[in-house]
């Protein structure tokens, strides 16, 4: 799987910013929940089961961090995970696409998603997570165009990417380029990752320390 060319020092900060414990501190199902825009926030979106949970347990060098469950539509409030150490905040968010969940909750969570990705002063970046074996579907291009109409820088990240043979990868990250290439809040560079074998967690880390760098 493809590594990019980070600094080392980039990678080691990374590395060290993960090393470090992360805590679970709230759930919010209101804006109003959420704790003071006190520190650098990242959030990751995606659809239900994409594997958000397993890749933030992953990251953090845990497997109990975020719950994971093969349940589509689990995770139902924005869940608050907050560095002991850093200026760091991970917002795990809703799932979305899940046809089966009941309808006032999904227009409540699209409401929460909404209110969070377009208010929030301290989001520096969205990790828009898309299934590696499937590319990009139509409620991860209309999560984007939110981000772009709302300004707010977002990578996505293909998930699940030991999954296909390397020849429907390349074509998944093909299309997942093209569907980023115009788009104006989209960082250009998609990472590929891994829970289970761990790809892609070092080029993650470096990308997240740098954004406490600027």
């Amino acid at each position: 799987m493809t590594a990019f060319d980070y600094a080392p020092d980039l990678i080691e900060r990374g590395r060290l910013l993960f090393a470090r414990p992360f805590m679970f501190t709230k759930g919010c199902v209101r804006i109003a929940d959420l704790p003071p825009m006190d520190k650098v926030e990242i959030a990751f979106a995606g659809r239900s089961n994409v594997g958000k949970s397993s890749l933030i347990n992953a990251l953090c060098g845990t497997s109990s961090l975020a719950r994971t469950s093969n349940t589509p539509g689990r995770t139902q409030e924005l869940n608050i995970f907050e560095s002991q150490s850093e200026n760091l905040r991970i917002v795990d968010m809703p799932g979305y696409g899940y046809a089966k969940a009941p309808e006032d909750k999904v227009r409540a969570w699209t409401k929460l998603i909404h209110q969070y990705l377009t208010g929030r002063a301290t989001l520096r970046r969205v990790y828009v997570l898309v299934d590696g074996r499937h590319g990009p579907k139509d409620n991860d291009l209309t999560v984007m165009n939110e981000l772009d109409k709302a300004a707010v820088s977002y990578q996505v990240v293909l998930t699940k990417a030991d999954k296909p043979s390397e020849k429907e990868l390349e074509a998944v990250i093909a299309a997942t380029q093209a569907a980023i290439a115009k788009r104006p809040a989209a960082h250009p560079r998609v990472i590929l990752t891994s829970s289970v074998k761990g790809d892609g967690l070092r080029d993650l880390r470096a990308e997240i320390a740098q954004l406490l760098e600027t």
